[in-house]
């Protein structure tokens, strides 16, 4: 049994994503309370929920596709209205924007599927190779990094596409996505096991908005990001302060009301302090609009 003290960052063998790398990067407190201390998260954003929920819908949405045939937009809509039904609690889906109804998200994330439904209708453009796709591979040096990929695909010219959906309401520029790490991470992961001579294409949907940016990375750049990410684990790893970072950000934050550098600190909470990560159970998909 691993015994990690306060400070650490965690043993050399230990699995990082992007997710956990950008935690870090944006606030290393936060860090230390999710992956380090395993504090649980105190509920999740009305924008982080109704992201998963459209997740859910549209992985269902291409594995009935392939399966059953193409359900109707209405079945659809009707399936993401009953997903967010059940799931959610009020009590623990924060919605930060005071005076925003929940509707107003439902409604939100109705948009981004129906918008997603027509530009891909009937869903025969490209070949799926992969939904919601686990990705774990070796940086070298001992680095191991693993994520979740929403879509892999096979075009009609050959290329694959790493496909990512986006619910946010802000678009990148394309100089921002020719920079992002998140996608050009899974193609080192994926590239031999779907894109072995074939050409590679990074793709972001954005829903609500119906943009959709295309990015590509030489063998030159995709070596320069492997060799920026093990030094950024480096610092992770020799980090011993875990200083907060407070920006605007933190009103998402789901320590905000624990965290001594939050203004939402209640004053009735204790101190965090570390403790043992609970197993997550296993999610569970149904196969029927």
């Amino acid at each position: 049994m691993e015994v990690r003290s306060e400070g650490s960052a965690g043993p050399a063998s230990e699995v990082y994503s992007h997710s956990r790398l950008s935690a870090f990067e944006n606030c290393p407190r936060k860090f230390q309370y999710r992956y380090l201390w395993k504090i649980p998260a105190e509920g999740e954003s009305i924008e982080g929920f109704v992201g998963k929920r459209v997740h859910e819908v549209l992985e269902r949405l291409h594995r009935v596709a392939e399966t059953h045939g193409v359900p109707s937009l209405p079945r659809v809509l009707w399936r993401f209205q009953q997903m967010f039904a059940e799931a959610y609690d009020a009590a623990r889906v924060r919605i930060v924007r005071e005076g925003t109804p929940v509707d107003f998200y439902r409604g939100l994330g109705e948009q981004c599927l129906a918008n997603y439904y027509r530009e891909h209708y009937p869903f025969d453009r490209d070949e799926t190779l992969a939904l919601e796709e686990h990705v774990s591979f070796d940086l070298g040096g001992g680095y191991a990094l693993q994520g979740f990929i929403d879509r892999i695909a096979r075009t009609r010219d050959g290329a694959i596409e790493i496909q990512d959906y986006k619910t946010s309401a802000r678009v990148p520029t394309q100089e921002q996505v020719d920079e992002d790490r998140q996608l050009a991470l899974y193609q080192i992961g994926v590239g031999a096991r779907f894109g072995a001579g074939s050409p590679v294409r990074l793709v972001w949907r954005y829903l609500r908005q119906r943009r959709t940016l295309v990015s590509t990375r030489t063998p030159d750049q995709l070596e320069t990001l492997a060799v920026q990410t093990r030094a950024l684990i480096d610092r992770i790893r020799s980090e011993t302060s875990f200083a907060a970072k407070p920006s605007a950000l933190c009103r998402w934050c789901e320590y905000r009301e624990g965290c001594p550098a939050s203004s939402a600190r209640r004053a009735d909470r204790p101190a965090y302090a570390p403790r043992a990560a609970q197993p997550a159970a296993p999610a569970q998909l149904g196969l029927v609009f």
